[in-house]
């Protein structure tokens, strides 16, 4: 039988996956990071999903088409990023990941990668372990739930 205190919270319960999951990505964020936040963000963005040009990339980040043609900028020139021109517009050019950004950007999951996997090892019991793991298919059927 269920009492007042067994009951979930919805809403209580999505603030906490909401502030835990973003606690985590901080700070995975802050340790280490070769590249600052914008930077990473949009070479990421080019990686997972493709080429882009620079006003897609700020749509997508929410920030503006000047802000992003800065971070372009500082992307090509560490040589992490290329541009070529647009195939239908003369105006616009099309923005790539280089194999270099794309290197460093998998060693900079790599890195935060790994330290997740030594938090997991040495903090959680393997039981605990196995909650996790079977949290991550409902974290990704929540994460998946269609956009209002």
């Amino acid at each position: 039988m269920s009492s007042q205190t067994d009951q979930i919270d919805p809403q209580q319960l999505a603030f906490d996956v909401r502030s835990t999951i973003g606690e985590l990505a901080r700070r995975l964020r802050d340790e280490e990071s070769a590249l600052p936040q914008p930077q990473a963000a949009a070479l990421g963005l080019l990686v997972r999903e493709g080429s882009r040009t620079t006003a897609e990339l700020a749509e997508h980040q929410h920030v503006r088409h000047q802000s992003m043609a800065r971070t372009v900028t500082q992307l090509r020139e560490a040589g992490l990023i290329r541009q070529e021109p647009h195939p239908t517009d003369g105006r616009k050019v099309v923005l790539h990941a280089t194999e270099e950004g794309i290197a460093m950007l998998q060693e900079q999951r790599r890195r935060r990668e790994d330290r997740m996997a030594a938090a997991i090892e040495s903090e959680m019991s393997e039981e605990e372990q196995l909650v996790l793991r079977q949290a991550m298919a409902l974290l990704r059927r929540i994460s998946r739930y269609p956009k209002p």
